[in-house]
């Protein structure tokens, strides 16, 4: 298990060891360790989970397009992430990959489309999208995490004038 910092909250913490739970499954193809470490992840706050792994999947998407990110970029992410967990998890949802990536990159209303589509469905989803990208970079979810968790700590402080 990683160390995340001293200074985290315990549901800093919480997100990031659930993440790395589930994004080490999902690349496993491990139905039953990622569902337990989903459900974790459902006991956080909604809103922090989403926001940090939009942040990774943003940070992974840059990384691993360093050229430009593409229309035609985005489709391959979302058929390969399709592919590759069609055959372990039975409810995949190409939709709900769909509103991962649209709404991570601010193309579409990602509160009205989690609404629409079930926070349990976006949560799974955002987590397949990760493992796919994690495999691409050939690269752990660690550092991910800290800069993500790191950028929205320091969003938080930063006071509006």
């Amino acid at each position: 298990m990683a160390q995340w910092p001293a200074q985290w909250p315990h549901p800093a913490k919480a997100i990031a060891t659930g993440t790395v739970d589930a994004v080490t499954a999902a690349a496993a193809a491990d139905a039953d360790t990622f569902a337990d470490a989903t459900d974790r992840l459902l006991a956080a706050e909604p809103d922090q989970v989403r926001a940090v792994h939009s942040a990774m999947v943003r940070e992974l998407l840059e990384g691993t397009h360093p050229d430009g990110l593409s229309g035609e970029a985005v489709q391959e992410v979302l058929e390969r992430t399709a592919r590759a967990a069609a055959v372990w998890l039975p409810t995949l949802d190409v939709a709900a990959l769909a509103v991962v990536l649209t709404g991570s990159l601010g193309l579409t209303d990602y509160d009205e489309d989690t609404a629409r589509v079930g926070w349990p469905v976006v949560l799974r989803h955002a987590l397949l999208v990760i493992a796919d990208l994690l495999t691409v970079a050939q690269s752990p979810a660690d550092g991910y995490l800290l800069r993500a968790i790191g950028e929205i700590a320091r969003a938080e402080t930063v006071e509006m004038p």
